[in-house]
């Protein structure tokens, strides 16, 4: 049975990493902060492997309790507790070995730093509020992580606040967040006045009941209750996951170091959306309507932000547009109801795209902080780890046959075509297309990298050489070289499981009841069930890849990328005049920035300054000052008569008795 100590100890153990390493960063010093978080997070991995072996392999059963009593309203009572079955288990086990190769990997990347102590801080407690996400049993506890996950992720994406960049890079991500989140505690209200409870377990058993309900939101047009807290859940999922239309904010968050870009894009923020979209799954299930926008907004996501991601020249923009893409893919599984193959998905994508983001950090600190990929080339050589690691984790990102990304992505295409969910066919050849994609920009980015002639020198100077940004891209002070061992070491670590894991894991996890009830799915929705009867085995899996149109549409996509940028580059300036209106397109991120930019930023601006002109200027100076005025300029008049003597006020008297007695005179006679 699982202990609720051990389970204490697991959450809590980064946040007192996070404390110590940053209220204590003077007493503990540089590197004590770095240890004691590094030590926090792998106890959290430790004691992960031991809940997953005890729930997989020891026989423990779920684990569903209170910690102890939050509140108690009436007979809403919400706790504090923890839900640990088989989907809380692989989410544990990925996020903190994920966060524990960022924290190795910190100390190589932000050693220079003199935030470094903070950092680690950051990044510790980043950690824990993605676990108290991850661990909560009940919707509110739910969003106290997902609150923690957007204000850490502030924090970290604006660490270099001295930055007008980063600051409006930090900014934009929690604002848009804001958006999501609004509607998300729309969808948990609404699940409050549907159940009565915010218990997982409560609120999941009595599912089934949303059939046929419906609610008034507008008069007289009534929806489904089912429709309603799904969409507003959903919306949620769409701040935190990145997908269309609120995906802004993730490509310009590469302002912050690249360990946080790693963990917030591989294992953690990004793909809590995913995960509380699984978890809803006996929610979902009861509105086709929902998860047809699920599929299409995935579907959509994993095409067009892909697309966008071919014409970037920043290395760690190129990854993100591709984290946007493949947390796409993940949506459409959901909502084509195979979550287990978007769960797969979510693992096999943390690993190797952790080592994408790891390994262009690598490469940016041997550029000394140039990251225009223009300015790269000729780095194999001088970076070998480094350059057979992204290898390893860009194959797999390519679904090439064999790598973990190959096990998971086409059996999301699979589904998605076996699927019979309304815009199923659309969301079938938006990720089909994705692949060749996907291949294009992945290779565009490892051939400019590192093959081809450096396009890059050496000019030796006589001012500060510590890591330092240089204003002048592709002039370095010493050549590049590999990094340290705390640097490559995480890089290996991510490459064996991006290598490795589709091979043992593909099986159970879409193929069996592995989730055993963590997710729940209607048989007539169940297209994983289907895929089923045509499994036989991982070996024959990988032979019959050659074969399907999903190998062939990503070997176009390598053959494209490396006629282009190995052999005649200059095709690619050629394809940018002659297609000059589809390449301004996706250069300007199909103007989704500037719209928002300019109808809720400026449009924000415009309507302060009517308030102002017309509330505080009109308004309030013009009729509430203006009052004042008036009061003001006639006690001037009137200050004059009080003048102190005795005599005037006497005199005052006998002209008021005078008037008076003549006005009494004058009414007598009429």
């Amino acid at each position: 049975m699982i202990s609720q100590n051990l389970l204490i100890v697991l959450a809590g153990a980064p946040l007192v990493g996070a404390l110590i390493a940053g209220l204590l960063r003077n007493q503990v010093g540089r590197a004590g902060a770095a240890g004691i978080a590094i030590v926090s997070v792998a106890l959290s991995f430790a004691l992960s492997c031991i809940v997953f072996y005890q729930l997989v392999w020891g026989g423990a059963p779920v684990f569903n309790h209170d910690v102890y009593t939050w509140l108690q309203v009436g007979k809403l009572t919400i706790g504090i507790g923890f839900l640990v079955d088989r989907l809380t288990a692989l989410m544990l086990v990925v996020v903190t070995f994920v966060s524990l190769m960022v924290h190795i990997y910190t100390i190589g990347y932000m050693r220079e730093d003199p935030g470094f102590q903070r950092f680690f801080s950051y990044i510790a407690l980043f950690t824990f509020s993605m676990l108290v996400l991850v661990l909560a049993n009940n919707f509110l506890q739910l969003f106290v992580g997902w609150e923690l996950v957007g204000l850490v992720s502030y924090l970290l994406i604006g660490f270099w606040f001295e930055k007008p960049s980063a600051s409006f890079a930090a900014l934009k991500a929690f604002i848009v967040n804001r958006v999501g989140d609004f509607g998300f505690i729309l969808g948990i209200a609404c699940v409050l006045y549907a159940f009565h409870t915010l218990d997982y377990s409560a609120v999941f058993a009595q599912a089934p009941s949303l059939a046929g309900r419906t609610i008034t939101v507008v008069g007289g047009h009534p929806w489904s209750l089912a429709t309603l807290i799904c969409l507003l859940l959903f919306v949620g999922a769409c701040g935190k996951s990145a997908q269309v239309p609120l995906h802004v904010w993730l490509p310009d968050s590469m302002e912050g170091p690249t360990p946080i870009s790693a963990l917030i894009h591989a294992a953690t923020m990004v793909t809590a959306g995913v995960f509380m979209v699984a978890r809803m799954s006996p929610l979902f299930e009861m509105s086709q309507t929902a998860l047809s926008v699920v599929l299409i907004v995935g579907a959509t996501t994993a095409f067009f932000m892909g697309l966008v991601g071919i014409v970037q020249n920043d290395i760690k923009r190129v990854i993100a547009y591709s984290t946007i893409s493949q947390l796409g893919y993940m949506v459409t599984a959901l909502g084509a109801s195979a979550y287990a193959a978007g769960i797969f998905h979510l693992m096999t994508h943390a690993f190797f795209k952790a080592l994408l983001f790891l390994g262009s950090g690598s490469v940016i600190m041997a550029m000394h902080h140039g990251q225009d990929m223009r300015y790269m080339g000729g780095l194999r050589k001088r970076m070998p780890i480094t350059y057979l690691t992204m290898w390893a984790g860009s194959l797999a990102l390519c679904a090439a046959p064999g790598f973990s990304g190959f096990f998971s992505k086409d059996q999301i295409i699979d589904a998605v075509g076996e699927s019979q969910i309304f815009g199923h066919t659309y969301a079938y050849w938006c990720v089909l297309l994705g692949v060749f994609v996907t291949a294009l920009y992945t290779f565009r980015m490892l051939y400019m990298t590192f093959h081809g002639k450096p396009r890059w020198r050496v000019e030796h100077s006589h001012g500060d050489d510590h890591g330092g940004h240089h204003e002048q891209p592709g002039v370095l002070p010493h050549e590049p070289k590999e990094q340290s061992f705390v640097v490559t070491f995480p890089l290996v670590m991510l490459a064996i499981p991006s290598i490795m894991i589709g091979w043992v894991t593909v099986k159970p996890l879409l193929f069996g009841d592995w989730f055993q009830g963590a997710i729940k799915v209607l048989p007539a929705h169940d297209v994983l069930a289907k895929m089923a009867e045509e499994f036989h085995g991982t070996v024959p899996m990988f032979w019959h890849a050659f074969v399907t149109p999903a190998f062939w549409i990503a070997f176009a996509g390598f053959a494209v990328a490396t006629y282009v940028y190995q052999f005649n580059p200059k095709v690619a300036d050629r394809a940018a005049r002659m297609f000059l209106p589809i390449f301004k397109i996706l250069t300007r991120k199909f103007w989704i920035d500037e719209v928002y930019y300019n109808l809720f930023a400026r449009g924000g601006v415009r309507l302060g300054r009517v308030f102002w002109k017309g509330g505080d200027a009109g308004l309030i100076e013009g009729t509430v000052n203006g009052s004042a005025f008036v009061a003001e300029r006639s006690s001037r008049v009137f200050r004059r008569l009080q003048t102190g003597f005795l005599y005037h006020y006497a005199f005052a008297m006998i002209v008021g008795l005078i008037l008076l007695l003549g006005g009494l005179w004058y009414w007598g006679l009429r």
